[in-house]
This record gives structure tokens, C-alpha cells and sequence, in this order.
């Protein structure tokens, strides 16, 4: 949901879809910086949830961090953003921020991996927004971007001390985009099965729900509306009704034009493939 006007303007966006989580970014996503929030934008958004009942709210970063950069200058001021990124949260209550594990930029996924782990560790050992999740999102594999292997994520998730700090959110286009198939229920379960033996299932804390405009292990990110894309409706089908993360926070980020019918109609989609209380026909890994 937009927060263009104040922060807490997005609550009345996601009730008008029917939001019953909610994702946003806690500043303008193009700009390294921003204006703090002040005790009245504070009060206003705890306001504003109290009212919708919308919740969880979790926060996506920047698209400008790159925590795995390999140049000085760009980590640094990574990290700098990324400092106030999670202070956002802290002030807001927001319990979670989606981060995108970053660019190697050419100095290799193992040297990347771990230029990003000592960022989150010097966060992380400093106190930087105590009590915020950080939620790897796995990546369509785009240039030299990470995450795009769930090897990478729990690598990652080895690499940093403070384990407790950290979660996955899983984004469906780019597990298609990175090869990763969920269009039946045979590829489904094998996916997961393999994120389950690689990552561990207990890591997974969000979705992000989206189809993709282009096809398995493209390594191109472009998302798409629910059911018109290369991943199809039977993917979604049998994620939402996946008894293992029936309470996870699912969001869409596919294209909405102003009046948001885009948000009113995917979520709908995605509703009426949800089967009530009947057990899912997925195995366990």
C-alpha cells in the first residue's frame, strides 16, 4: 500500500481492497533519505491500525540498500539507510522489514554473502532496531543479485550471530524466475521439501504472492496478476491451502493502476481458492 500523504494514510488504502495484512515502505522506496517521523505521524499510524484492525504491517526496504555491496562507499551507505530503515520500524511497531539479500557487484556470491552478514552482525550486535525481524527475500537471480539460491539464504542465515533477528519471506515469481517449479503438486511439494532441507520451514515468516510474466529459470523479475501468468492458479491453490502457513502474512505486489480494482480483484482470486477447512492434499517434508 502507497503511503504517499503520511504514513498513516496507507490503513485507509488497504481497508478500501480489504487488506487484512499489509505491506509498506517507511519512506519514499527512491530516496536514500528521509524526514524523521514525528510524534504525531507516530501516533497517527498506531491510530490508524488500532481502528482498521490491519496487521501484521511489515515494512519492505529500499530498493537502493545493497548490504552485500563490495565497494566502501555504497556498503557504507547501505548500512547507514538500513539504520534507519529498522529504527523506522522499532518507532512505528512494525515487527518486520523485507530486505533483498543484495549484489555481489562482480566480487563473487561467497564474498557477497558474507559482506552482507557483516553488515546485519554490526546491526545487529549494536541493538539496531531491537525487536524488528529482518526477512531475506529470496530473489529472481537477476545480474549478480543473492538470494536467488536457498542456499544463499541459509547461508546467510549461518554467516550471522544473532539468528533470532532473522527470517525468509518467500516471493512466488521469483522461485519460478529462479527455477524453482510450484506449478503442480508433485514440483509444489519437491520445492518445499527442498527449501524445508536446505532453510528449514521454521525460518519462512512471510509470502509474497505474485505471478510471473516470464517463464522457469528465466532469471527475470517481472510480476504479474494472480492466475495470468507462467506460474498459473493451481500454484496458489496449493499454497493457500497449505496447512503449514496458514497463518503467515501474505502479500501481493502485482501492477495496480489509482483506484487499486487491480489489489479488490487479485485478492479476490486469491480467496476463492482457499477451501475453507478441509485438509490440504500436500505431504508434509
Amino acid at each position: 500500500m502507497s503511503i504517499a500523504g503520511g504514513i498513516a494514510k496507507s490503513f485507509a488504502r488497504g481497508e478500501q481492497v480489504g487488506c487484512e495484512a499489509m505491506q509498506i515502505f517507511s519512506k519514499n522506496d527512491r530516496q536514500w533519505k528521509a524526514k524523521p517521523y514525528t510524534p504525531d505521524d507516530v501516533a497517527a499510524f498506531k491510530a490508524e491500525q488500532a481502528r482498521t484492525g490491519i496487521g501484521p504491517v511489515i515494512v519492505h526496504c529500499s530498493y537502493l540498500v545493497n548490504l552485500a555491496a563490495a565497494a566502501d562507499e555504497l556498503w557504507e551507505k547501505s548500512i547507514a539507510a538500513f539504520t534507519d530503515e529498522l529504527e523506522r520500524c522499532a518507532l512505528l511497531g512494525i515487527p518486520a522489514i523485507v530486505v533483498h539479500p543484495g549484489a555481489h557487484t562482480g566480487s563473487g556470491e561467497e564474498n557477497g554473502l558474507r559482506r552482507e552478514a557483516d553488515a546485519l552482525n554490526r546491526l545487529f550486535d549494536a541493538g539496531i532496531g531491537a525487536g524488528v525481524t529482518v526477512l531475506l527475500e529470496n530473489t529472481a537471480g537477476q545480474g549478480t543479485a543473492l538470494g536467488w539460491r536457498f542456499e544463499h539464504l541459509a547461508r546467510l542465515l549461518e554467516l550471522v550471530t544473532r539468528r533470532e533477528r532473522l527470517g525468509v519471506c518467500l516471493d512466488t515469481c521469483h522461485l519460478l524466475a529462479a527455477g524453482y517449479d510450484i506449478r503442480t503438486a508433485d514440483t509444489y511439494v519437491a520445492t518445499m521439501n527442498e527449501f524445508a532441507q536446505v532453510v528449514g520451514l521454521e525460518q519462512l515468516k512471510a509470502w509474497h504472492l505474485n505471478d510471473s510474466q516470464k517463464d522457469l529459470g528465466s532469471r527475470v523479475d517481472r510480476h504479474t496478476h494472480i492466475g495470468e501468468g507462467c506460474i498459473g492458479l493451481e500454484a496458489f491453490r496449493l499454497l493457500l491451502n497449505d496447512a503449514r502457513f496458514v497463518d503467515l502474512p501474505m502479500i501481493i505486489e502485482t501492477p495496480k493502476g489509482k483506484d487499486m480494482t487491480e489489489d479488490v480483484e487479485n485478492l479476490a482470486r486469491l480467496r476463492s481458492l482457499v477451501e475453507g477447512s478441509a485438509k490440504p492434499e500436500v505431504r508434509n517434508p
